[in-house]
C-alpha cells in the first residue's frame, strides 16, 4: 500500500521533511506526497527559497508538481482528506500540540517537529492524545536517526568500548533567518528550546534521566552539567546560536569510553573519528541524516504493523520537564 503524505508548513522544516519522504520512497518505503498545507501560495505551488543551516533541502528547485500534489491554505482541508495517512507537522512551536491531536483524532500518523512544545502540561496533552490514538505520533528528535549518533547510542548500549566517563556534545550556529519567530524566545523558546534541545535530548537517550542539571548562560547560548549518580562522571552539553553572522554552523560530541574516544564533527570531511589501540581513525557512516531517519522510523513502523517508536511523546515530556529546570536557572 502506497501511504499517502500530507505536510503542514513549507519552511525548511516542510521541505526538509518533503525531500526525506521523497528519499524514503526511492529507498523502498513506499508512499507518495499527496497535499500540502501553507499560507503562502508560492510554496503551495512547490517553489522552495533557500533556507537553513545544514545544506539541506531542495533550495531554488520545485519541490514537487503541483498538478499532482492537493495545495491547501488551512489545515483542516489537508486533515479531512482521505488520501492523507500521514502528517508531518512543521510549523511554528506554539502550534505543534494542537495540529498534533488535530491529526491523532481525524485517524492520521503525525510526525510533529521539535520542539513539540515550551511547556511540559503542553506536551502531556499531546502524550495522553497520541496514548489514546489507534495511529502513531512521532516527536522529530532528529539526533537518534544520524548516523554517527545511532552508531554512539549502540556504543554506549553494548559496551564494546567499556563504560562511558566523559560525554561532551556542542551545538553552536547563529540564529536562523528563516523564520521571523525564531526572534521572539516566548514563540520559540531561544536556542535552549530550539537549538540544545536535540543534545538534551541525546543526553536522556543515551543515559536516562540525570539526578541532577546545572545550567548557566542564557536562553541563547546555554551550557548545562548532567550529573547521574549511577552513570558518567562528566556529561556536559553546550548550545548556542548568538553568534556573530557567518559563524559557520557546528555539530560536535566528544565521548570518552573506558577503552576509547569517539569524535563527531559534522565540518570535517570524516565526521566520526574513533581513537583506540593508538590510533585515530576514521568510522564508516551511512549515507542520510537524520530527517531521513525519522520519516524511515515512522513509515516502517506503519509497514510493519510496529507500535513501538525509537521516539515517543511520553519522551518529549520528561525533556520538556528537564529543558524547564534549565529555562529556570538562566538569566533569560
Amino acid at each position: 500500500m502506497t501511504v499517502g503524505v500530507g505536510v503542514i508548513g513549507l519552511g525548511f522544516m516542510g521541505r526538509t521533511h518533503v525531500g526525506a519522504y521523497r528519499r524514503a520512497a526511492a529507498a523502498g518505503l513506499d508512499n507518495r506526497l499527496v497535499a500540502v498545507c501553507d499560507a503562502d501560495p508560492a510554496r503551495r505551488a512547490g517553489e522552495a527559497a533557500a533556507g537553513g543551516n545544514l545544506g539541506l533541502g531542495d533550495e531554488g528547485a520545485r519541490l514537487f508538481d503541483p498538478a499532482e500534489v492537493r495545495g491547501v491554505e488551512e489545515a483542516d482541508a489537508l486533515l479531512a482528506d482521505p488520501a492523507v495517512d500521514v502528517v508531518s507537522i512543521c510549523t511554528p512551536t506554539a502550534t505543534h500540540v494542537d495540529l498534533a491531536i488535530r491529526a491523532l483524532a481525524a485517524g492520521k500518523h503525525v510526525l510533529v517537529e521539535k520542539p513539540i512544545a515550551l511547556a511540559a502540561d503542553e506536551a502531556r496533552r499531546l502524550a495522553d492524545a497520541a496514548a489514546r490514538a489507534p495511529t502513531l505520533c512521532l516527536p522529530a528528535m532528529c539526533m537518534r536517526f544520524w548516523p554517527g549518533w545511532s552508531w554512539l547510542k549502540e556504543r554506549v548500549d553494548d559496551g564494546a568500548f567499556g563504560p562511558v566517563r566523559s560525554a561532551v556534545f556542542r551545538r553552536l550556529g547563529t540564529r536562523p533567518a528563516w523564520g521571523g519567530f525564531y526572534a521572539d524566545p516566548a514563540q520559540a523558546g531561544g536556542a535552549l528550546f530550539d537549538l540544545h534541545v536535540h543534545d538534551a535530548d541525546f543526553v536522556r537517550h543515551c543515559f536516562g534521566p540525570p539526578d541532577e542539571v546545572v545550567a548557566a548562560g542564557a536562553l541563547d547560548h546555554v551550557t548545562a552539567l548532567y550529573r547521574y549518580e549511577d552513570g558518567p562522571a562528566h556529561v556536559a552539553a553546550e548550545g548556542g546560536w548568538d553568534h556573530a553572522p557567518g559563524f559557520p554552523f557546528r555539530m560536535r560530541y566528544t565521548v570518552v569510553f573506558e577503552g576509547a574516544t569517539a569524535d563527531f564533527d559534522l565540518a570535517r570531511e570524516t565526521p566520526l573519528m574513533l581513537a583506540a589501540g593508538g590510533a585515530f581513525e576514521p568510522v564508516p557512516l551511512p549515507e542520510g541524516d537524520g530527517y531521513d531517519g525519522e520519516v524511515a522510523e515512522l513509515l516502517g513502523a506503519i509497514r510493519d504493523g510496529r507500535t513501538s517508536l525509537r521516539a515517543t511523546c511520553e519522551e518529549a515530556v520528561g525533556l520538556t520537564e528537564m529543558l524547564e529546570r534549565e529555562r529556570a536557572a538562566l538569566r533569560g
